[in-house]
């Protein structure tokens, strides 16, 4: 077939032509943005490996929340830095933890104005520093799965609207929604990081999150980066057991994988743009090697092309910004 007059620059003329003609748009409605609250914390505390992150101290988690919500972001995930740990992760669960509280905080204040996700897991909370309990040396699965479910229905009744286990145990979603239900909170959504993959891109979160493992690696429980249908299966497994929202882990080494759950399963999905992909940005940017603008907005533009309905990210902030000024 001939297209002798065909020519496409003539749909790229002007800038509102393009604008028509968009065929994906960033929103910060697509944006979920992660917040670090530290229990013990004075002031706030600068991530080395993350320049423009802060680990917060409770007394400022509704001002940072209030914030993101004026940015038009319509959800926060959680994350929490214990001052105790054991190695039965108990300040996961406990009614009083910091997450706990952050969350009833953020509820109390700004009720429905955001959604609250948080995560469940246990690496900053054992004295291990690994997403399940341990045993003999061994990351033991199904003992796991009960205090991850107690983790779960804590931070449901401080207020979360979702819960999002992060630990990639076997079975850690069937145990969380069974938990749920019979704590009497069948209407809590479940976002679980279906296919995480033991990346070496989460290492900037580690030393945010002061969770970096005690003792060996992740590569028992996390997904090798070289199994696409292992990845799939991951997947498929969550949405047998329940889950309402599935999620890609890490985000932009990963697009393929995102477009393969967009083709093979019709679910929400979201894609996690880690710690590393931020932190190698905020370095290059930081050199003037690149425009921090223009690359956030063509990462989260790439995800979102891939078929993430959702993007958790540490740009959150920077790129709402940007997109409400356009």
């Amino acid at each position: 077939m001939s297209f002798p007059n065909l020519r496409l620059r003539r749909l790229r003329k002007t800038g509102k032509i393009r604008e028509l003609l968009e065929e994906i748009r960033l929103s910060p409605k697509d944006l979920i943005c992660p917040v670090f609250v530290q229990e013990g914390l004075k002031s706030k505390s600068a991530g080395q490996s993350m320049p423009g992150m802060e680990r917060l101290p409770l007394k400022d988690v509704v001002d940072e929340v209030n914030a993101i919500a004026d940015l038009k972001i319509p959800a926060v995930m959680v994350f929490g830095i214990p001052s105790h740990k054991d190695d039965q992760g108990t300040s996961a669960f406990a009614q009083d933890g910091i997450v706990q509280k952050a969350i009833s905080e953020i509820r109390k204040n700004l009720g429905n104005e955001i959604a609250i996700m948080a995560d469940v897991c246990l690496c900053q909370y054992t004295s291990s520093g690994h997403c399940g309990l341990v045993k003999g040396n061994k990351i033991d699965n199904d003992s796991s799965l009960d205090t991850l479910a107690k983790v779960a229905i804590s931070q449901a009744q401080a207020g979360a609207d979702l819960v999002s286990p992060s630990a990639m145990m076997d079975g850690q979603v069937k145990a969380i929604r069974q938990g749920l239900d019979d704590a009497g909170f069948t209407d809590i959504a479940i976002m679980s990081h279906s296919a995480k993959h033991r990346s070496s891109l989460y290492s900037p979160f580690k030393d945010m999150a002061h969770s970096a493992p005690q003792f060996g690696d992740r590569k028992s429980y996390q997904l090798p980066y070289t199994n696409p249908k292992e990845a799939m299966r991951e997947v498929e497994t969550d949405i047998s057991e329940g889950v309402d929202i599935v999620m890609i882990k890490p985000a932009l080494a990963y697009l393929d994988l995102i477009s393969m759950t967009r083709e093979r399963f019709n679910v929400p999905i979201s894609a996690y743009s880690v710690s590393g992909e931020y932190a190698l940005v905020k370095a290059a940017a930081m050199q003037g090697w690149i425009d921090e603008n223009e690359v956030t907005l063509e990462i989260l533009t790439a995800i979102k092309r891939a078929g993430a309905d959702m993007i958790v990210t540490y740009f959150s902030k920077n790129a709402a910004k940007i997109l409400n000024e356009k």
